[in-house]
């Protein structure tokens, strides 16, 4: 098996699939010192240069890093107050009130690779290993879908062999054909995105063709001397460019959605903004499209692992509050992603910040769906304890409580609506407009499925206050749109515009 698994080892990095990308002076596109001067010259901004760069944000215009830079500095209560509030804008003219759920499903524990901050890491012996048959798959999805009521999922699998791309595969096909029976005719995993280990282009076009969602790989830190010290230099994931040009190798492929983040806590978190903005300016540049979404997740505790505790580069909630208002005005066009990994509160207080997207009834332990009743976690079985344990009901509840509709819907996807096209859509705001017929009535469908008596009565007044919406300004198509939703109240299932 050692032999086996060093020959998978050297064969997993394609050198020539990295430098074809790189500048005509051999760099990559994080300049490290520039990023630090940047931020370093850009100190004490004129407020009236601040609501200038805020105007460029409202008019979804991706921001350039000297503008990126220049907010990252304000220190003015009001100007920050301002700009969470311009975020707040930007978000219901790019994606309206629509707020997507997702679950996490983790398919395997075990990992060839040893970052410091991970609770799979190959170092750290207490952790239980372990990979998903597909019948433990399927019946994962049976809950997922069939009684939670999830339609998205984000499966996530350590680098190793085991759970390579023929598992990859195999795990993706099961899933998508998993049919849970409700008592409206059955429910199912329409959207499967998919978390993992930076692929050659070769084994990305298969899993194209099986039909994956957003390809997402964190850098972790864009800081390159973070990045070799936190990810040991005999490891895969040691090798800081073959993860950097993982989307390039994506977009290449033909997967044209895609995901970036940074785990915030390695390094200074102003920096990490800052290099997230150069990733999407790079893949605007080289291929027309940006990133799809964006994750911001912040360092949690994991079991075994005291470097999570000790990191100087921790961030606090009023600091990571400005990391998310100041990646909506950065990127503007782009989903974003706020996870379980922060508890209820914060998420709740950060959604009208420029979210677009959450997880709910996440558990994170391999087979816990079927495993666990409740919300309990069981730490040596997971890569990090969650912050928010609630179910998808009291989500759903919460949000509609705070004006939003839920989506379950993965329309867009399905009928070609990715990459160029749901970019134009989404500059020029009609995305949030036109995704909204399917909000609604996905979100009829949840209702009548999945939701508790208390959800449903929030959640009634939503889809009234919508289907007014829609009438006043969708008009040339409102009649179809109560035809679809009217059948869909009446048990028919997955219709979409």
């Amino acid at each position: 098996m050692g032999t086996k698994k060093k020959s998978w080892k050297e064969e997993r990095i394609r050198r020539d699939q990295i430098d074809k990308y790189l500048n005509a002076d051999g760099s990559d596109f994080i300049n490290d010192v520039l990023i630090e001067s940047q931020i370093r010259d850009n100190v004490n901004p004129d407020p009236q240069k601040v609501r200038d760069i805020i105007a460029k944000s409202m008019a979804v215009e991706t921001l350039s890093p000297q503008e990126a830079a220049t907010l990252l500095n304000v220190e003015d209560p009001q100007l920050w107050k301002e700009m969470e509030e311009a975020a707040g804008l930007i978000k219901q003219k790019v994606y309206d009130n629509r707020i997507v759920t997702f679950a996490p499903l983790y398919l395997s524990t075990s990992c060839v690779n040893n970052c410091l901050y991970c609770g799979l890491r190959s170092d750290n012996q207490s952790v239980t290993r372990g990979i998903l048959s597909i019948d433990e798959v399927k019946r994962e999805i049976e809950v997922l879908a069939g009684t939670i009521g999830h339609k998205r999922l984000i499966i996530v699998y350590g680098e190793h062999p085991q759970s390579d791309v023929d598992y990859m595969a195999e795990t993706m096909e099961a899933i998508y054909g998993v049919k849970a029976k409700v008592k409206n005719g059955y429910s199912s995993i329409r959207r499967v995105n998919v978390n993992a280990a930076p692929l050659p282009i070769e084994y990305l076009s298969r899993l194209n063709q099986i039909g994956i969602g957003t390809y997402q790989v964190f850098q972790e830190t864009y800081h390159k001397k973070t990045y070799s010290t936190v990810h040991p230099s005999n490891t895969l994931k040691g090798d800081y460019r073959w993860r950097l040009y993982c989307m390039h190798r994506a977009l290449e492929a033909g997967i044209d959605d895609v995901g970036i983040g940074a785990l915030f806590g390695l390094y200074e978190w102003k920096f990490e903004v800052m290099a997230l903005l150069y990733h999407a300016i790079e893949l605007e540049t080289k291929f027309g499209i940006g990133p799809h979404t964006i994750s911001f997740p912040r360092l949690e505790p994991a079991d075994n692992t005291p470097f999570n505790q000790s990191s100087a580069h921790r961030v606090s909630d009023e600091d990571f509050r400005k990391i998310v208002t100041m990646i909506r005005l950065a990127v503007p066009y782009t989903g974003m992603i706020l996870t379980a990994r922060e508890n209820a509160q914060m998420r709740k207080s950060l959604i009208p910040c420029g979210v677009t997207q959450t997880d709910a009834s996440s558990k994170i332990g391999l087979g816990a769906y079927n495993s666990y009743d409740g919300p309990e976690q069981v730490a040596n079985r997971q890569q990090f304890i969650l912050g928010d344990t609630r179910s998808l009901d009291e989500v759903v509840r919460e949000l509609a409580l705070m004006g939003h509709i839920t989506s379950f819907c993965t329309a867009g996807y399905r009928c070609g609506r990715t990459g160029q096209c749901i970019m134009d859509l989404l500059r020029t705001g009609a995305e949030g407009k036109f995704c909204k017929l399917n909000a609604v009535i996905t979100y009829r469908e949840w209702l009548d499925d999945f939701a508790s008596e208390e959800t449903k009565s929030v959640g009634e007044q939503i889809i009234k206050n919508e289907i007014e919406e829609v009438k006043c300004t969708n008009p040339k198509v409102f009649e179809m749109f109560m035809d679809y939703y009217r059948r869909t109240a009446e048990g028919e299932r997955d219709l979409y515009f």
